[in-house]
């Protein structure tokens, strides 16, 4: 067989691999959805749909600049409390400074860019394990978002109230702006993962990065431009969590981190690296949202809820190992 043919070969498998895991996501949606239906009749009305899609913009913005990091090999656990301090910042520069509603927004966005640039820095320079360096980020993030704020709630109403409206407005009738801010950003997501150069060398950093390196790409800044793009997205969730509860509420946030890489994960892409897919990434997030609104609409105590998404958790990584497994 020729090197051309293996190579065909082995794309058609990669291919078949990555949509079966994907109909396998999509199925058990599907199978949630219904299970949800039968369990609540409750569940299927639109008013409890547009909560679970509205539920699903927060973690599946979150779940989109996380699935760029996990894809490269890495981890950000920071994304949870950075998400809270974007949502501060924002209301600092909206409420406290008195700045524009859009570049208030503006401000917050960056701020979860520079979270992600730090992170960067500190892992692709520094040298810092990911899990280390976004550890004592999500510490950072969650104690300066206390500290800005005061430890209390920085609240829109009665001097932005257009704020609400980016995320609970309706352009479409009946479907949040949030939703339409999600979709937006998971087709900015997508092309730049397939269809640019950032996205080429995120598969290739977390395919082999030694072997990136020596072919003469600077990982290192690659590394820091992938983190930075990331926290970009992180920065946005912390707009619209914001807007959608009109406030930044600075205990927010934790917790968030787990719902989003559990996302990434249950959406296909692998915690080793090299594989992964925006649609994926989508359908993972549904799947986390479906699971929580279906839980709290059966009433099950939050207690419970919380053991129900660990389990989850772990289903989505022993199922990723049994990928790697395969694939080795």
């Amino acid at each position: 067989m020729t090197v051309a043919a293996e190579k065909q070969g082995g794309g058609v498998l990669a291919f078949v691999k990555k949509q079966a895991q994907q109909s396998l996501a999509f199925g058990t949606l599907i199978i949630l959805v219904v299970f949800f239906s039968i369990a609540s009749p409750a569940f299927l009305t639109w008013p409890n749909i547009s909560g679970v899609l509205l539920a699903t913009a927060v973690i599946g913005i979150l779940a989109l600049g996380t699935t760029f990091v996990i894809i490269t090999g890495g981890i950000d656990l920071s994304i949870g409390t950075g998400m809270t301090l974007a949502a501060v910042m924002t209301g600092v520069f909206i409420v406290n400074i008195g700045l524009p509603v859009w570049l208030g927004v503006l401000g917050g966005v960056l701020t979860g860019g520079l979270m992600g640039f730090v992170n960067g820095v500190n892992i692709a320079f520094l040298r810092l394990p990911p899990f280390i360096a976004t550890l004592a980020m999500m510490l950072i993030a969650q104690g300066l978002s206390l500290i800005i704020s005061g430890v209390r709630p920085i609240y829109f109403s009665g001097i932005a109230d257009d704020f609400k409206l980016i995320a609970l407005g309706t352009l479409i009738p009946g479907l949040p702006n949030a939703v339409l801010i999600t979709i937006v950003a998971a087709l900015i997501a997508f092309v730049v993962l397939g269809k640019t150069i950032l996205g080429r060398y995120t598969f290739s950093i977390g395919s082999n990065e030694e072997a990136t390196r020596l072919s003469g790409v600077n990982t290192r800044r690659w590394k820091v431009m992938i983190y930075t793009f990331a926290g970009l997205f992180t920065g946005v969730a912390g707009v619209v969590i914001a807007s959608r509860l009109d406030s930044a509420q600075p205990q927010l946030g934790v917790g968030y981190e787990l719902q989003a890489i559990a996302a990434v994960i249950i959406g296909g892409t692998s915690l080793l690296g090299g594989r992964g897919s925006i649609l994926g990434t989508v359908i993972g997030a549904l799947i986390m949202s479906v699971v929580i609104n279906g839980l709290r609409i059966m009433s099950i105590q939050t207690e419970w809820q919380n053991v129900v998404v660990g389990i989850v958790i772990l289903i989505a990584v022993y199922f990723d190992t049994l990928r790697n497994r395969a694939s080795a």
